[in-house]
């Protein structure tokens, strides 16, 4: 215990402030993402009867980020964090709108535009994990990782909040919801601009020599955690995004749809108040390798039955196992890569891993809506499989010595 308050006194006050901004932010704007999933495949089915095709916009919000990670990571290494989490949050009040407008004239493909512009959005938000090791000193960075994250156990409570009390005040049904999701992401824009960064300047820029992308990916360390923070993120987003449909179709009212999201979302942050103290006390290995198990837990749960009980436990041990992987894979990365290479290092793994989601939530509800809830978890087994021997992996990976400070 005193070791551990002997690191935490190195964290001033400035830090935890701009910690706790950051997890502000961190809230507010998961608190979109989660107004996304909650709305965009119940919405569609409303007007549009190819009803596997309801998590396209979802889908194509996972392609933006792919397409996003490698500019917006760019532009914050040039014109620092604050301008490029400003830029994000543009985006979000852009594509939330075009949700909005494409859900009011019934029109699907700008809606499918609206969820592509938000990829960007959804980016900037995936580097606040980042830029939070970057407030903080080396030996905070799984907790200040965590800190952040844990921000998500209030983006839990409002974006379902929010998604029950806005998705029948407008007609048509979850216009509402969509409205307020610009309002979300104006608030993000808000808080963002308190939050002080460390300045960029021509001295202060890291210089030396970078290694290719290949050479940074091709370290064992580098790709075992990149491979288990895929697994973790796409099998979340496989059965994340195919719930709604699946609570509709198993006969529960749709109103059911945001208490599971709720669950879920409780299960993915709420950890976070302690896994980085976990990694500290454990290893990243183990805890990893835990959040595997919990995983392949919450599928056995969606397997035992159908009802409501087991649909939010179900997803509720989904988003703890996640919380356990990407944490901890996320604290694998930080460290394989130099200070000048972050921004690409950065942004090649968000790009992989969202390139994982961006399948996973396409396939969810097709596999939804030809095969069934039951045969999603199943396959879930495959990806849990993988993820487990990328954990094994890991294990016998030295750690590098160039690792970012």
């Amino acid at each position: 215990m005193e070791a551990i308050q002997g690191e935490e006194s190195t964290l001033s006050a400035a830090m935890r402030r701009n910690l706790v901004l950051l997890a502000c932010c961190q809230a507010v704007g998961q608190a979109g993402s989660t107004l996304m999933f909650s709305a965009t495949a119940l919405s569609i089915i409303t007007f549009y009867d190819r009803h596997e095709l309801a998590t396209l916009p979802v889908t194509l919000q996972h392609v933006g980020v792919m397409l996003s990670v490698f500019p917006a990571g760019a532009l914050m290494m040039r014109m620092g964090r604050r301008f490029g989490f400003h830029m994000g949050s543009l985006f979000g009040m852009t594509g939330s709108a075009l949700c909005a407008v494409g859900l009011y004239f019934a029109t699907f493909w700008i809606m499918c535009l609206g969820g592509l512009i938000l990829g960007y959005a959804v980016a900037s938000l995936q580097m606040y994990r980042f830029a939070a090791i970057e407030l903080a000193p080396p030996s905070y960075r799984a907790r200040a990782i965590s800190w952040v994250t844990a921000g998500g156990v209030a983006a839990g409570v409002i974006g379902p909040m929010i998604a029950r009390a806005t998705f029948d005040q407008i007609q048509p049904i979850f216009l509402g919801t969509y409205l307020a999701m610009i309002a979300v992401h104006a608030v993000v824009f808000i808080i963002m601009a308190f939050i002080r960064f460390p300045k960029i300047t021509a001295a202060s820029r890291p210089t030396g020599p970078q290694r290719s992308l290949w050479e940074i990916a091709s370290q064992p360390r580098f790709a075992a955690a990149v491979i288990a923070g895929m697994v973790s993120y796409g099998t979340m987003s496989f059965l994340m995004s195919a719930s709604p449909l699946a609570i509709v179709a198993c006969g529960l009212p749709q109103s059911e749809a945001p208490w599971v999201i709720f669950v879920h979302v409780m299960g993915m942050f709420v950890p976070s108040f302690f896994t980085g103290n976990l990694i500290t006390r454990f290893g990243v290995n183990r805890v990893m390798f835990a959040g595997a198990l919990i995983l392949a837990a919450g599928v056995l749960a969606a397997l035992a039955g159908i009802s409501e009980w087991y649909f939010r436990a179900s997803l509720m041990l989904n988003g703890v196992g996640w919380n356990f992987m990407f944490v901890g894979a996320t604290t694998v990365v930080t460290t394989c890569y130099r200070p000048q290479e972050r921004g690409k290092a950065q942004a090649l793994n968000d790009f992989l891993i969202f390139g994982t989601t961006a399948s996973s939530s396409f396939f969810a509800g097709y596999l939804q809506d030809r095969l069934g809830w039951q045969a999603l978890n199943e396959f879930s087994f495959i990806l849990i499989v993988i993820a487990l021997l990328a954990v094994a992996w890991l294990k016998f990976q030295k750690p590098p010595q160039h690792a970012i400070v």
